[in-house]
C-alpha cells in the first residue's frame, strides 16, 4: 500500500563552522566582513585588538582577537529574530535599497553570511552588544570547537549533534562592559559612548604574523575609494597632520575610523607608500582618465583626460566599431543593437608608460614601476570595497586574457594601468556579490554588460589617446635620425678625426665600411618594398576572398541539393535540372571572375609598370564588391571629369588602393543609420587626382595625424592599421600620394574624403 510523508533538511552542527570556514576565503576577508558590520551599524569607529600573542605574533592558549565599535548595537528582537536565522536579514527589503538609521549609509550586506566570519578566525565567540537608548546590553556565548564533526561523546557514547541541537547562551545584564568610559582611540583620549558592539574571538584556528597583520591593514586602507581625487586630495591634506596622526591606520573619513592593537600597543602604518602612488598618479601618469562617468540615460561616456573634458556616445562608431562592442551589443545599424543593462558607473583610470623610450617625464626606475604593478582596478559599491577586485592577482575585467589571446595592443596592459570603478546598489541593483564575497555573481547579462562596457572604454583610450602619444614618440624619434643624419655624421666625424691623424690606412678601411653600409641599406630597402607588396597583397586577398568563400558554400550546397534530387526524383524535370545546373554554372563564374581579379594582385612583386586607365581597375574592384555594396544597402556612383585618368605604375598598386579605400568606407558606413549610405568616386583627368568619398562618420580631428601611420587603426582588434599606410608607400613609389581632402577645396561627401594625385609631385603646378 502506497504512503506519502514529508521529509525536513536536517543538517549537522558543523554545517555552521563550514560556513565560516568555506564561504570565507581567508582571514583577512573574515576581519574586513566584520569591519563591514560595523559600517552598517553606523559605528564612527572600530578597535581590532590582537591580545596575548607571542613576542613574533607566536599564537598562545589565551590568544584572541577583539573587534569593538560603537555602532547603534542589537536589540534583544534583533538577535532573536535575525542574527540567529542564517541567511536571513534584516538588511534586505522589497526591491528597495536599505539604508542605516542615523547616518543613512548603504548597507553592505545582504545575505547575512558575514557574520560567520568570526567563526573563520576561531571556535570560541562572545558578543557583547547594547542598543542605543536602552539600559541594558545583552551577551551571546558559544564555543563551536566540540562542533567540528558530526556528533560527540557523553560518557563514552557517541551521539549524533544536528544543528537544532546547539543551544546559545543569551544573557541579558545591566550595562557592565559597553558603558560611558574613557578609551584610547589612537593617539586620542575620548570618552567611549553607551552603545556599539564587542566581539571576542578565542581558540583561534588561523596562525597570525606581522606580515599577515599588516595585509589587513592595508585592506582596511582599501576599503573605500582609494585613487578618488577626494583620497588625493586628503592624503595631501594629511601632510600637515601631526607624525603621531599619520601612524594610525583610518579611513580618511571623518564618519569611520579604523584601529588596530598588538598587544595593547597602537599598530604603526604610515600612508608613505600610498602617498608615493599618488605622487606617480599625479605626475607620471601618461594619462589621468579622472571623473569619468558612463551615463546609461544618455548612453555617454563623459570623462577626463589630462584636465580636458570629452565626451564620447555609445553610439559613435568609434565605440561601435570596436569588436568588443559589436559582439556583445551590435553595430550601428544592426537590428540587434542595444545598451547595457547593468546601469551606470563612475571610473578613472591612471595609465603609466613602463617602455624604455617613454617620453623623459614618463619614465620610471624600477621601485616605481613595482609600486604601480601593486595596483590593479578596484570596484567599489555605495564608497566599500568589492574584493579581490584591484588585487595585483586579480584580472576581473580580463585584460590580460583577452591581450593574451585576442590583440595584445586592445588594451593598456594590466600592470601599467591603476583605477577604480563606482557603482550603487540603487543604480546598479541587477549587479550582485557573491555569496562568498569573492566579487559579483558572474551569472546573468547585467554582470557581462557591466565587464563590457568598461572593457570598451579602456579600448578607446589605449587605442586614440594613449597610441597617439605613442605615434607622436615614434614620430619624433623618427625625426631626430633623418635631422641628425646619425650615421653619416659618424663616418664623417671618423673620417675627419683619421684625416687628422694621417691615418690612411684607417681612413680606407672607414671608406670601405661607409660603401659597405650604402650597399646593405640598398639591399634593405629593397626587401622592405617587397614585404610591403607582399603585405599589400595579402590584405587585399583576405578581403577579395570573403565573397568567393560565401559563394562557393552557396555551390556546395546547390550541388548538394541537386544531387538529392537525382537520387529521389523517380521522374526528373529536365528544365528544373537545365535551371539548377545554370545556376551552379553562374555561381562557378563569378567565383572564377573573381579569382581572375585577385590574381591580378600577385603582379606586384613582379613590378611592371604600365600606363593604366584608372577606370579599369575601378570596374574591376567594383565587381569584388558588388554584393558587399548591395548588402549595406550603400550607393555607389562615380563621376568623371574631362580626358580618362591614368597612372604609369602596375594594376596591383592601383587594385591595392581601391580595395583599402572601399574596405574601410564599407565599414564605416556599416557603424551609423542613415536613410542614404552613399561612395562617390571622382575621377579628374584633367588634374589628374581621383577623390574617394563617402557620408559615413568621417575621420576624427585628433585621428588625422596618424591615419597613415603603420599598426594604427579606429577598428579597434579588428583593424591591423597597414592598409592605409601601404597605399601611401605604393603610391610614393610611383611619386605619387594619397591625403586627406582639404576641408574646404576637396571635401564632397561629409565623411571620410581621399585625395589620391597621380601626377608625379615633380610635374605638379603648385600655383
Amino acid at each position: 500500500m502506497a504512503s506519502v510523508s514529508n521529509l525536513k533538511f536536517r543538517p549537522y552542527a558543523r554545517l555552521l563552522t563550514m560556513l565560516g570556514e568555506q564561504l570565507i576565503k581567508n582571514e583577512r576577508v573574515a576581519l574586513v566582513e566584520l569591519i563591514k558590520n560595523s559600517y552598517d551599524a553606523d559605528a564612527d569607529w572600530v578597535i581590532i585588538k590582537f591580545e596575548n600573542f607571542g613576542e613574533n605574533m607566536e599564537r598562545l592558549n589565551d590568544s584572541k582577537i577583539i573587534i569593538e565599535d560603537d555602532g547603534e548595537g542589537m536589540s534583544s528582537s534583533v538577535i532573536k529574530n535575525n542574527w540567529m536565522n542564517p541567511a536571513t536579514s534584516n538588511k534586505l527589503g522589497d526591491g528597495e535599497v536599505r539604508k542605516s538609521k542615523i547616518k543613512e549609509r548603504i548597507l553592505q550586506g545582504e545575505k547575512g553570511i558575514g557574520r560567520f566570519s568570526s567563526l573563520k578566525l576561531g571556535n570560541n565567540i562572545k558578543i557583547t552588544t547594547r542598543p542605543r537608548d536602552l539600559d541594558e546590553e545583552y551577551v551571546i556565548n558559544f564555543d563551536f570547537s566540540k562542533y567540528d564533526d558530526d556528533f560527540i561523546q557523553e560518557n563514552g557514547i557517541k551521539k549524533d549533534l544536528f544543528l537544532d541541537d546547539i543551544n546559545i547562551s543569551f544573557l541579558t545584564r545591566q550595562p557592565a562592559e559597553i558603558i560611558e568610559k574613557p578609551i584610547e582611540l589612537g593617539y586620542q583620549s575620548r570618552i567611549r559612548e553607551n552603545h556599539g558592539t564587542i566581539i571576542e574571538i578565542s581558540g583561534l584556528k588561523v596562525v597570525w604574523n606581522e606580515q599577515k597583520l599588516k595585509g589587513v591593514c592595508e585592506d582596511v586602507s582599501k576599503l573605500q575609494p582609494l585613487f578618488s581625487s577626494r583620497r588625493i586630495q586628503e592624503i595631501q591634506d594629511s601632510d600637515n597632520e601631526t607624525s603621531n596622526n599619520e601612524n594610525v591606520v583610518l579611513q580618511k573619513n571623518e564618519e569611520f575610523k579604523v584601529y588596530f592593537y598588538l598587544n595593547g600597543v597602537l599598530v604603526r602604518h604610515s600612508d608613505e607608500d600610498t602617498k608615493k602612488v599618488y605622487a606617480l598618479l599625479e605626475n607620471s601618469a601618461v594619462f589621468r582618465i579622472t571623473d569619468g562617468e558612463y551615463d546609461s540615460d544618455t548612453h555617454k561616456y563623459i570623462f577626463n583626460v589630462n584636465d580636458e573634458l570629452q565626451s564620447i556616445s555609445f553610439d559613435d562608431p568609434l565605440i561601435r566599431g570596436i569588436g568588443l562592442c559589436k559582439n556583445r551589443f551590435g553595430s550601428g545599424t544592426s537590428p540587434t543593437k542595444r545598451y547595457p543593462k547593468s546601469g551606470p558607473f563612475k571610473f578613472s583610470f591612471y595609465i603609466f608608460d613602463f617602455s624604455n623610450d617613454a617620453l623623459p617625464k614618463y619614465r620610471l626606475d624600477r621601485e616605481q614601476k613595482n609600486s604601480i604593478k601593486n595596483h590593479r582596478i578596484y570596484l567599489y559599491r555605495d564608497g566599500i570595497r568589492v574584493y579581490p577586485y584591484g588585487d595585483y592577482d586579480n584580472d576581473w575585467l580580463k585584460i590580460d586574457i583577452i591581450r593574451g589571446t585576442v590583440k595584445a595592443s586592445e588594451f593598456p596592459s594590466n600592470d601599467q594601468t591603476i583605477g577604480l570603478i563606482e557603482i550603487s546598489k540603487e543604480m546598479n541593483p541587477l549587479l550582485k556579490d557573491k555569496t562568498n564575497r569573492e566579487g559579483l555573481i558572474e551569472e546573468g547579462e547585467a554582470t557581462e554588460d557591466f565587464i563590457v562596457a568598461i572593457q570598451i572604454i579602456l579600448s578607446y583610450i589605449r587605442n586614440h589617446p594613449y597610441r597617439q602619444y605613442r605615434e607622436k614618440i615614434k614620430s619624433q624619434k623618427a625625426q631626430d635620425i633623418f635631422k641628425k643624419e646619425q650615421i653619416n655624421q659618424q663616418f664623417n666625424a671618423l673620417k675627419e678625426h683619421l684625416k687628422n691623424s694621417n691615418d690612411n690606412e684607417g681612413l680606407s678601411l672607414v671608406s670601405l665600411a661607409e660603401q659597405a653600409y650604402s650597399a646593405e641599406k640598398h639591399f634593405l630597402v629593397q626587401r622592405a618594398e617587397i614585404t610591403e607588396d607582399l603585405a599589400g597583397v595579402g590584405l587585399s586577398v583576405e578581403t577579395a576572398s570573403h565573397d568567393v568563400m560565401s559563394f562557393m558554400a552557396k555551390t556546395l550546397q546547390a550541388i548538394d541539393d541537386l544531387g538529392s534530387y537525382c537520387l529521389n526524383s523517380s521522374n526528373l524535370d529536365r528544365n528544373f535540372l537545365f535551371g539548377e545546373i545554370s545556376k551552379v554554372k553562374g555561381m562557378l563564374t563569378f567565383v572564377d571572375s573573381q579569382l581572375k581579379d585577385i590574381q591580378l594582385l600577385f603582379r606586384s612583386s613582379k613590378r611592371r609598370r604600365r600606363i593604366i586607365r584608372i577606370k579599369d581597375m575601378l570596374d574591376k574592384v567594383v565587381n569584388i564588391y558588388k554584393k558587399s555594396l548591395k548588402d549595406n544597402n550603400i550607393e555607389f556612383s562615380v563621376v568623371e571629369k574631362g580626358s580618362p585618368l591614368i597612372a604609369k605604375t602596375t594594376e596591383a598598386v592601383i587594385l591595392q588602393l581601391l580595395i583599402n579605400l572601399f574596405d574601410n568606407a564599407i565599414y564605416w558606413e556599416d557603424t551609423v543609420e542613415r536613410a542614404k549610405k552613399e561612395i562617390l568616386i571622382t575621377l579628374d583627368g584633367q588634374n589628374g587626382t581621383l577623390i574617394f568619398s563617402d557620408n559615413g562618420p568621417g575621420i576624427r580631428d585628433d585621428d588625422e595625424p596618424y591615419i597613415f601611420e603603420p599598426f594604427y587603426s579606429g577598428k579597434g582588434q579588428e583593424g591591423r592599421g597597414l592598409g592605409l599606410y601601404i597605399a601611401r608607400q605604393l603610391l610614393e613609389r610611383n611619386d605619387y600620394s594619397i591625403d586627406l581632402a582639404d576641408l574646404n577645396a576637396d571635401k564632397i561627401l561629409s565623411g571620410a574624403n581621399f585625395v589620391v594625385n597621380f601626377i608625379p609631385e615633380g610635374e605638379r603646378d603648385d600655383s
